[in-house]
């Protein structure tokens, strides 16, 4: 039962018991129930949601499982992005993990990029996708719902275009959704 489902239920109840004493604790109640702070769900990154949605039916063994092989995957650099996640001092991992589990989460906005050639005609010059055939194609700025040009830095990774966030001859932008 949550907050709101417990507000509903002692607001229901009005008149129940004909006392005036109770009458004046349930509504005392009520307010103090209005006030109360509930937990926040966390945000976290996509590549954590992703491991929780793994193994939330053992997260408590996955957890552990995962804590106990860091220190050797460290020593011989294996580390998937979630464990380097794990160790950073920033992140609080324990504490967000364990919050997921018991309040629930939501995925944070990825950051999406405009990939473009430089120096090229713009009708021939944005890094587009087609999800129907899984192709990859050069194209113009103009929109069209079949074609993605908006595209996040795992994606563009996960597709082996990775390095034109370090290559001079692409210019990336940073855009909204």
């Amino acid at each position: 039962m949550n907050k709101q489902e417990l507000i509903e239920k002692y607001e229901k109840l009005e008149g129940v018991c004909k006392d005036p004493g109770a009458e004046i604790a349930r509504l005392i109640f009520l307010e103090d129930l209005r006030e109360l702070d509930e937990p926040q769900k966390v945000t976290v990154p996509q590549l954590v949601a992703d491991w929780y949605e793994e193994c939330k039916d053992d997260f408590e063994i996955s957890l552990f499982q995962c804590i106990y092989e860091l220190s050797e995957k460290r020593n011989d650099n294996e580390l998937t992005k979630f464990e380097e996640w794990i160790i950073e001092c920033e992140t609080e991992p324990f504490q967000t993990l364990v919050n997921m589990h018991q309040f629930g989460y939501e995925v944070e906005k990825e950051k999406r990029y405009i990939v473009k050639i430089k120096g090229l005609d713009s009708n021939y010059s944005i890094l587009k996708y087609q999800p129907f055939n899984n192709s990859w194609f050069m194209g113009s700025e103009q929109e069209y719902e079949f074609f993605k040009f908006k595209h996040t830095h795992k994606e563009l990774e996960e597709a082996g275009f990775g390095e034109v966030f370090n290559s001079p001859l692409f210019e990336v932008e940073e855009v909204e959704g």
